[in-house]
């Protein structure tokens, strides 16, 4: 009986301090139209942006415009010591080296520097050059190998094969072209110190191929592939070099003769340190 009288109570009290809401009925609730914007993809897809494409300068200097807070405190040559600054340099996709390669091929064109004008890359010259490395330390051991069994002579894998081929390609794609950066500004002629190491990392090209063939045991065969190999490869660079090497003036034929030599150079070096086998 006490637990129904309270309930009635409590319903009462609950029933009396709630008041009745009047329904506002339906309300319409209005948005203002929007202003976006749709803006179709960029046709630079898996690249970095155009924004963080290198210098076009003759002294293709490392001045990138900053991305981030930490970059844009960093000057001067404090850039060249930081990933960032490199990062243009490998801005490029497999059809992009394919077609500098094709380049190589045909060394009287002298297009490749019109190509890669604005946009020279260290991708292509660093796997050329790691290419070569094994190729010449592989091609190298199979002929020695061959002409040891041959003789029935007892054979030795040189490991010395491959920290010499690093030394000598590193360092040429390297020394040379900073060398011939220092004698065309010299002679008021610059050039991009990168587009050089650009153009001499892909002019090594065809020493790949020419390694492969040198494997035929005819000594004047492998005398006339080295011939020329070096022959293309010096063709190559001065055709795109032309123009900076007329504006030298008189002097031009010693830089032509110069680098023809050093390509030669190359050529022979490697047929008399690869393919001279003594047994």
């Amino acid at each position: 009986m006490m637990s129904g009288k309270y309930t009635s109570i409590d319903k009462q009290n609950v029933s009396g301090s709630v008041p009745a809401v009047p329904d506002p009925g339906h309300v319409a609730v209005k948005f203002q139209d929007s202003n976006l914007q749709t803006f179709p993809p960029t046709e630079a897809q898996g690249k970095i942006s155009a924004s963080g494409r290198p210098p076009c300068d003759a002294d293709d200097t490392f001045s990138k415009p900053a991305s981030s807070p930490d970059e844009s405190q960093q000057s001067g040559w404090f850039k060249t010591f930081s990933v960032a600054a490199y990062k243009p340099y490998f801005d490029v996709d497999t059809s992009d080296v394919v077609s500098r390669i094709k380049d190589t091929l045909f060394p009287f064109s002298g297009a490749f520097n019109e190509k890669t004008d604005g946009n020279p890359d260290l991708y292509g010259p660093f796997w050329i050059c790691t290419t070569l490395i094994f190729v010449a330390a592989a091609i190298g051991t199979f002929v020695t190998y061959v002409a040891h069994k041959l003789k029935n002579k007892e054979w030795d894998y040189d490991i010395n094969l491959v920290t010499w081929s690093a030394g000598l390609f590193y360092g040429y794609v390297t020394v040379v072209p900073l060398s011939l950066y220092v004698i065309l500004k010299y002679f008021s002629a610059p050039s991009g110190l990168v587009q050089l190491f650009c153009l001499y990392g892909y002019s090594l090209f065809v020493f790949i191929p020419a390694l492969c063939l040198s494997v035929v045991p005819l000594e004047i065969f492998r005398w006339v592939v080295a011939g020329v190999a070096g022959f293309m490869s010096a063709t190559f660079v001065a055709s795109n070099l032309r123009a900076h090497i007329e504006s030298a003036g008189r002097r031009w034929f010693l830089i032509v003769a110069g680098i023809f030599l050093l390509q030669l150079a190359l050529a022979v070096v490697l047929k008399l340190y690869l393919f001279t086998v003594t047994v």
